[in-house]
C-alpha cells in the first residue's frame, strides 16, 4: 500500500508540472505574438525578458523531473524495505527447512526480478557447496537434475570473503570477463551475496541474467545482503529444528523399542518422559502422567519410591530396588526391578533430574524359582506358569529319600567337608528326578523331596516314573561308592507313595515355595522312616500301579504315624 505522505507529494509534482506546462504554453504563445505584431514596443527588451523566462522554465523542469526520479527512488527503496520486511516474516514465521528455503527463493525473485536465483548451502560432511533450491523469474523450480550453468569462481569467493558482489555487465567487468564460466555461459547482470551466522558463511545466495545487463545495482547488492541475514538466521533455525526434531524421534524410537519402562523427572518435579513400555508394565497411558507432578504420578501408580527419588536427586547416587506391587487389570503381584539414577549436566555435573528404569521380572522370578526344582526341558513346556502354579487339587506321586546315619557320620567333620560331602549324595538323588522329569521339590537337612505329575509336569505314568527313579538312585550310588573310602559310603532310605495332595505356591509374601501338602505327602514322608539304609518302599497303593513289572518283597502290615489302620508296605526290589 502507498504512504499517503509520497503519495501526496507526487500528486503536488503532477500539479506543478501542469501547470509549468501550461505556463510553458504561454511563453510560447506571447513569443509568437511578439514576433507578429508591429506594436511599437522595445523588441530587445521584450525577446530579452522571453528568452530569460524560458530559460527559467527549462530550470524549473529539469529540477522538477529530478525530483521525480528521487521520489521514484525512495518509493522504489521504501517498497523493497517494506518487501524486505514482509518477507523476513514469512521465513521466520516456520522452522520447516523445505518451507524456509522455498520462502527465501520467492522472496529473492520477488526483490531482485532476476531471471534465475539459486540458494546453496555449504554441505556439512563435504563443505561444498550444493544447489539447495532453484527457481526461474516465473518463480518456478528449476529442478536439481538440470545444469547449473552459474559463475563458481562468484560463489566460491563470496563464500571466502563473505563480500557480496554485483555486476551491471559481467562479460565487460575487468574482475570476471576472464572467466570461463562467464565467457561460456554468457552471463551478464550477476549478483551474489553471504548467508552469515554467527561469523560464519554457511551458503550464498546467487541471481543473474544471462541476457540483460544493468539489471543489478548497488542498492539491489545491499538490499540482497541484508535478506541474506534474515534468511541465513531462518535457515539455522529450520536446520536446528530438524536436527532437535530428529534427535527427538531418534530417542522417542529408541525408548519405543526398549522393553524396560523409562520415566524421567524435570528439574520442576514433573515427569517429562514416558516411554510405552511404562505404560504397558503400569498400566497407565502417558496422558495420564506426562508434566504432572512426580510426587502424584508415584502415589497413582502405588510406588512408594517417592523418597528414594529426592535421595538420589539431592546426592546423585544410582539406587536400586525390587517390589512386588498390585497393578489393575492384572492378577495377582507383579515384580518390577527398579534403577534410579541422576540426570546430570555435562558441564556443570548438576543433577537436574532423575530416570527410572523399570523392568517386569515377575515372569523371570518365576521362572528362576521353578527351575530351581523343575528339569530344564520342562520349564519351556510350560504354557501357563501363573495357572500352573495356583493352587489346585490332583493325584501325585511323592518321593523321599532320607541319607541313613548321616547325623552321627556329621559329628565330627568340618562344615566346609560336611557340606560337599552331602552334596554329592544329592545330586545323585537330583540326577535320577531329572531324568524321569521329576519336580525336585525340597531339600530338608539330608533328605529331599520330589513330587510327580504336579501342573509343572504332568505325567500320565507318574507313578512307575517316581518308581524308575528310585532304582537309577541305587543304582548310581553303587557306582559312586566304589570311588569313596569305606567310612563316607552313605546310603538313602527312600519312600513313595501315590494319592491325592494340593499343589500350588506355599509360603508369604515375601517368600513362596511350589509344594504339595496332604495326607499322599504324609503318607510318603512314613513310608520312608520306616526304610532302613539302602532300601526303597512303597505303599499299597503305589505297588497296585506297577506290580506287573516290578518285583517287591512283602513287609509285615505297619501301622505309620498319623493312621489308624494297618498299612502294607512292600520293599522294591527291581524289575521283572
Amino acid at each position: 500500500m502507498d504512504n499517503p505522505s509520497t503519495t501526496q507529494i507526487q500528486t503536488n509534482l503532477k500539479e506543478l508540472r501542469q501547470l509549468i506546462d501550461q505556463l510553458g504554453g504561454t511563453v510560447d504563445r506571447q513569443q509568437q505574438t511578439l514576433i507578429m505584431t508591429r506594436a511599437d514596443l522595445n523588441k530587445q527588451a521584450a525577446d530579452q525578458t522571453s528568452d530569460e523566462l524560458a530559460r527559467l522554465l527549462v530550470y524549473v523542469r529539469r529540477n522538477i523531473e529530478d525530483l521525480e526520479r528521487r521520489v521514484k527512488a525512495e518509493e522504489k527503496e521504501r517498497a523493497q524495505l517494506n518487501a524486505l520486511q514482509e518477507v523476513g516474516a514469512a521465513i521466520n514465521s516456520s522452522l520447516d527447512l523445505t518451507q524456509v528455503l522455498s520462502f527465501v527463493m520467492d522472496a529473492i525473485i520477488r526483490l531482485t526480478k532476476a531471471e534465475r536465483a539459486m540458494l546453496l548451502l555449504t554441505d556439512q560432511e563435504t563443505e561444498q557447496m550444493e544447489v539447495q533450491v532453484a527457481r526461474n523469474m516465473d518463480k518456478e523450480t528449476i529442478e536439481k537434475s538440470a545444469s547449473f550453468e552459474i559463475s563458481r569462481s562468484i560463489v566460491k569467493t563470496v563464500a571466502e570473503t563473505g563480500a557480496p558482489v554485483v555486476t551491471m555487465n559481467a562479460q565487460s567487468d575487468p574482475r570476471f570477463a576472464a572467466q570461463e564460466s562467464i565467457i561460456s555461459y554468457n552471463l551478464r547482470s550477476i549478483l551474489c551475496v553471504p548467508l552469515k551466522h554467527k561469523e560464519s558463511i554457511i551458503g550464498v545466495i546467487y541471481a543473474d541474467n544471462r541476457v540483460a545487463s544493468g539489471l543489478f545495482v548497488d542498492a539491489d547488492r545491499d538490499l540482497l545482503a541484508a535478506f541474506g541475514n534474515q534468511a541465513a538466521i531462518a535457515i539455522e533455525n529450520a536446520r536446528l529444528f530438524r536436527e532437535t526434531r530428529e534427535q527427538k524421534e531418534l530417542l522417542d524410537n529408541v525408548f519405543a523399542s526398549i522393553a524396560s519402562g523409562v520415566m524421567t523427572v524435570d528439574p520442576d518435579d514433573q515427569i517429562a518422559l514416558y516411554n510405552q513400555a511404562a505404560e504397558r508394565i503400569l498400566g497407565v497411558p502417558a496422558d495420564s502422567v506426562m508434566s504432572h507432578s512426580y510426587q502424584t504420578v508415584l502415589e497413582m501408580l502405588g510406588l512408594p519410591v517417592a523418597p528414594m527419588v529426592g535421595e538420589v536427586r539431592a546426592n546423585g547416587n544410582t539406587q536400586n530396588r525390587e517390589m512386588d506391587i498390585v497393578i489393575s487389570k492384572r492378577p495377582g503381584l507383579t515384580t518390577l526391578n527398579m534403577t534410579f539414577s541422576p540426570l546430570r549436566s555435562e558441564e556443570v555435573q548438576e543433577t537436574l533430574g532423575v530416570a527410572m528404569v523399570l523392568d517386569d521380572v515377575s515372569e523371570k522370578k518365576r521362572l528362576e524359582s521353578v527351575r530351581r526344582y523343575l528339569p530344564p526341558a520342562l520349564v519351556d513346556q510350560v504354557r501357563d506358569l501363573d495357572a500352573a502354579q495356583r493352587p489346585q487339587r490332583r493325584d501325585v506321586t511323592v518321593f523321599f529319600a532320607d541319607v541313613r546315619g548321616f547325623s552321627t557320620f556329621s559329628e565330627n567333620l568340618d562344615p566346609e567337608k560336611l557340606i560337599q560331602i552331602i552334596n554329592g549324595y544329592f545330586t545323585l538323588a537330583v540326577q535320577g528326578i531329572t531324568h524321569y522329569q521329576g519336580l525336585t521339590d525340597k531339600f530338608m537337612g539330608d533328605a529331599v523331596m520330589a513330587l510327580f505329575n504336579t501342573p509343572l509336569n504332568p505325567q500320565e505314568d507318574h507313578i512307575e516314573r517316581c518308581v524308575r527313579t528310585a532304582l537309577m538312585i541305587k543304582e548310581k550310588m553303587l557306582a559312586y561308592h566304589a570311588n569313596l573310602p569305606e567310612e563316607r559310603r552313605l546310603h538313602f532310605g527312600t519312600g513313595i507313595h501315590t494319592g491325592e495332595a494340593v499343589i500350588g505356591n506355599v509360603g508369604s509374601h515375601l517368600r513362596k515355595d511350589y509344594s504339595a501338602i496332604g495326607d499322599a505327602v504324609n503318607m510318603a514322608k512314613r513310608v520312608q522312616e520306616s526304610a532302613k539304609p539302602g532300601q526303597i518302599l512303597i505303599s499299597e497303593d503305589a505297588y497296585r500301579q506297577v506290580k506287573d513289572w516290578v518285583v517287591v518283597s512283602p513287609l509285615p502290615p505297619m501301622r505309620v504315624k498319623g493312621r489308624q489302620a494297618l498299612e502294607q508296605i512292600y520293599e522294591l526290589l527291581g524289575t521283572k
